[in-house]
């Protein structure tokens, strides 16, 4: 009787066991359909996420993810994925797909994090009181993953006037020809409409020596819209750093500035680059020397021409300068953006090296 009664234990206690691995089979199925979303194409799975699912999503956190979401980590500024991502899509929270942040409102705030001006829906967000470090604060985390995002501030641009400084590792960005594949196809309407109402824009190409001072200059003015450093001006093809310091190659050193000609005209970008270099040095800048560091315009248009022999007039006429102008004014030849190092640097290095400022005394 004993030896029978053990052995209905057994039986009893192996269908157990078989029930709760298919359960938890099930349960593993979900959590790996929830991680795949960019293969999940039903409309706001994320409002759908089970707290198991949520809870096994967190533990396949990055080891740097985990710190900043769940630890409420702060990530170091220039040295995350997206501080200068400038792609088209939108920012989800990296546990649940939830939708954040949207590129249309990201902006380049100057301190290192990504920037956005307001959150996508103002449901996914929620704000907390951070008095962490001595100081109070508002914190903002995702609604239904819970995640720690960042922080939000008052010194953001207009019409919000809001600053959502948020970390990269919370984020997970989703570009815009993928958002109907990922689930995010209601978001597809607001670039649509950004397509059929943004403005054209132009762009100058501006030499006058180290490019790390001249893009640092440029980018604060009204209407610029973008900049890159690279090298144009030169016979030789796909120009790197290495090449050009030679001075063999004939690149410039150059600042790509893309600009919206409604709110700046080139003429006022022209006008600002003498007041930020020295027009009368050859090949020199400051205690930079070569040809790399020669003082040029290079125009796009004959329209362009024309105002870049306009404005070197003016200056010429001016009496700001001494000795005779040597800007060159040539064609625009292919332009070959600088290394990651090279873009934004001062933003990275804000201490590091320039010779260019502002001369305010001179006005064209």
């Amino acid at each position: 009787m004993t030896n029978k009664y053990i052995l209905l234990l057994l039986i009893i206690a192996s269908i157990v066991l078989i029930v709760l691995t298919y359960v938890n089979t099930l349960e593993s199925k979900e959590i790996i359909t929830m991680n795949n979303t960019n293969t999940n194409n039903t409309p706001q799975f994320w409002c759908a996420l089970s707290p198991q699912q949520l809870e096994q999503a967190k533990q396949n956190l990055s080891q740097q993810a985990n710190y900043i979401t769940q630890q409420d980590g702060t990530e170091r500024p220039f040295q995350n994925a997206y501080w200068n991502h400038k792609q088209t899509g939108i920012y989800v929270d990296i546990v649940s797909g939830e939708p954040l942040f949207s590129s249309l409102d990201k902006f380049d705030s100057g301190t290192g994090w990504p920037s956005f001006s307001k959150p996508l829906t103002t449901d996914q967000i929620i704000e907390k009181t951070d008095t962490s470090l001595g100081i109070k604060r508002t914190e903002v985390r995702s609604a239904i993953a819970d995640s720690h995002l960042g922080h939000v501030f008052t010194d953001g641009p207009a019409p919000t006037g809001l600053r959502y400084c948020i970390n990269s590792a919370a984020l997970k960005f989703i570009p815009k020809d993928q958002l109907q594949a990922a689930g995010y196809a209601e978001f597809l309407p607001l670039f649509t409409q950004q397509t059929n109402t943004v403005s054209n824009t132009d762009i100058a190409i501006l030499a006058g020596g180290c490019f790390w001072g001249m893009e640092e200059l440029y980018r604060h003015l009204n209407g610029v819209i973008d900049t890159n450093v690279g090298y144009t001006g030169g016979q030789t093809k796909n120009a790197t750093y290495d090449t050009v310091k030679t001075g063999t190659s004939g690149h410039a050193e150059s600042l790509r500035i893309e600009f919206d000609p409604t709110i700046i005209s080139y003429e006022t970008i022209l006008k600002f680059f003498f007041k930020i270099h020295d027009p009368t040095t050859l090949n020199q800048q400051g205690n930079d020397k070569g040809t790399q560091y020669r003082s040029a315009i290079f125009y796009q248009s004959p329209d362009q021409q024309a105002i870049a022999k306009k404005v070197i007039s003016l200056a010429q006429q001016s009496g700001h300068f001494k000795q005779p102008i040597v800007t060159q004014v040539q064609q625009a030849t292919p332009f070959y953006v600088a290394e990651e190092f090279h873009q934004d640097y001062l933003q990275k290095y804000p201490n590091g090296y320039t010779c260019h400022f502002i001369r305010n005394d001179i006005n064209l």
